[in-house]
């Protein structure tokens, strides 16, 4: 299972959200390259860049910061937020993401997203099905659809979709824990995908549970931040997985 931690950005800075709640933002670093060295001197190979202000814009605006990480470290970065155009995916891509994520623009656009499929590949491009409810969530998470996580998921499969990152928004930055029983689920119906769990990670212990519930991947942030997981805990994991 890969450990995934994320950077959130908003202004070029390293900051966390509360279930989206662009209210609650808290900056943890002004710094986001020295984040990401930190993350890659603890022998973590993947990062899960967030542009905060491409969600709100719509359309793609830290790529300077994506540019610069990529650039400097060995990361493989997979970058997502207000990627709707193929201009925003082309500047992604030549600022070095090594995936991208596309979320709310598989909702509301979803030929755009399946042509982005076709053109770069399924291991290139990573569904975001953002939830609350198990209904998926578009536009930085304000606004709920009626659309089923499940049977999202599970259409986007037939189209070739290979990797999914799930977030439960309202598991976001809560600190209390993944939801293990929507995973599950989703794993039980979708048991082929490269399901990435994302949202309320806490401990270090949640590790293991993920790992046997099938996720290939698990995105993690204010635990990092808030020290409730130490880099060199994940260092140990790595080692010993």
């Amino acid at each position: 299972m890969r450990i995934i931690p994320a950077i959130d950005l908003i202004g070029g800075k390293c900051v966390r959200l509360t279930k989206g709640d662009y209210t609650t933002q808290k900056t943890y670093n002004e710094n986001p390259l020295e984040v990401a060295k930190s993350f890659e001197d603890a022998g973590i190979e993947h990062l899960h860049l967030v542009d905060l202000d491409g969600a709100q814009s719509k359309h793609i605006v830290n790529h300077k910061v994506l540019e610069q990480i990529a650039s400097k470290t060995h990361l493989k970065i997979d970058f997502g937020g207000g990627l709707k155009s193929d201009e925003d995916l082309k500047i992604a891509f030549e600022s070095g993401a090594h995936q991208i994520t596309g979320g709310s623009i598989a909702v509301t656009n979803p030929s755009k997203f399946e042509s982005w499929i076709k053109k770069h590949g399924s291991k290139k491009i990573i569904l975001g099905a953002d939830c609350k409810n198990e209904k998926i969530a578009i536009n930085g998470w304000h606004e709920e659809s009626e659309l089923e996580v499940t049977k999202f998921i599970s259409d986007y499969v037939k189209k070739s979709v290979h990797y999914v990152i799930c977030t439960d928004i309202s598991k976001d930055g809560m600190l209390a824990g993944p939801a293990f029983d929507l995973y599950q689920k989703i794993l039980e119906q979708e048991p082929s995908i490269h399901l990435i769990a994302s949202g309320g990670i806490s401990t270090i212990d949640e590790f293991p549970k993920l790992k046997e519930i099938g996720c290939e991947g698990v995105i993690l942030g204010k635990a990092i931040y808030e020290n409730r997981i130490s880099l060199k805990q994940i260092e140990q994991w790595i080692l010993q997985n």
